[in-house]
């Protein structure tokens, strides 16, 4: 009984989503879509509005910025896959919340265990945010290492990795 993960990475508005969309139509109607961003100003409602109007609308969907673990330890027994969008979104929300680099590194091993814990294949899609300029304030480059290191961490323990560019998905690992 352990879950496959699915990792997929890329850029902003690089098909991460389109191609995890994709990915989880194949469990038919038994997937949960656990959402970490929150609506917090005009442009992430809209970009929240226009992500749920690409999803199928049966999927089950959970709003969720941070205490991931529980939920999935809760739900992961009802559905064959959870999409989880996105990663970078949670890191943020958990360094706004004010923990360190060495807490939400557990919090990602945690997820792990979770759905390793389970029978449902969990599909996660995370920005990679290192490929860009050196940010110029602290708080930025803070969170440019730790959402690499939670990348890595996430990664080594996917059995598949995609890395998507301009819409075209390679397969890493």
């Amino acid at each position: 009984m352990m879950g496959k993960i699915i990792f997929i990475l890329g850029g902003a508005r690089s098909g991460k989503s389109a191609f995890a969309l994709q990915l989880a139509k194949r469990y038919k109607k038994n997937v949960a879509f656990i959402a970490t961003g929150e609506p917090l100003d005009s442009e992430m409602k809209a970009r929240i509005t226009l992500h749920k109007k690409i999803r199928p609308a049966y999927w089950k969907t959970f709003e969720e910025p941070r205490d991931l673990t529980p939920l999935i330890k809760r739900i992961a027994k009802k559905f064959d896959c959870l999409l989880i969008d996105c990663l970078t979104l949670l890191v943020s929300n958990l360094v706004l919340a004010g923990l360190d680099q060495k807490a939400i590194e557990k919090i990602a091993k945690e997820i792990v265990a979770a759905i390793k814990g389970f029978k449902a294949n969990a599909i996660i899609i995370s920005n990679e945010v290192g490929l860009g300029i050196v940010p110029e304030n602290k708080l930025a480059r803070g969170f440019r290492d730790i959402a690499g290191k939670v990348n890595q961490i996430i990664a080594k323990n996917a059995d598949e990795v995609f890395f998507i560019v301009s819409g075209i998905a390679m397969k890493i690992k």
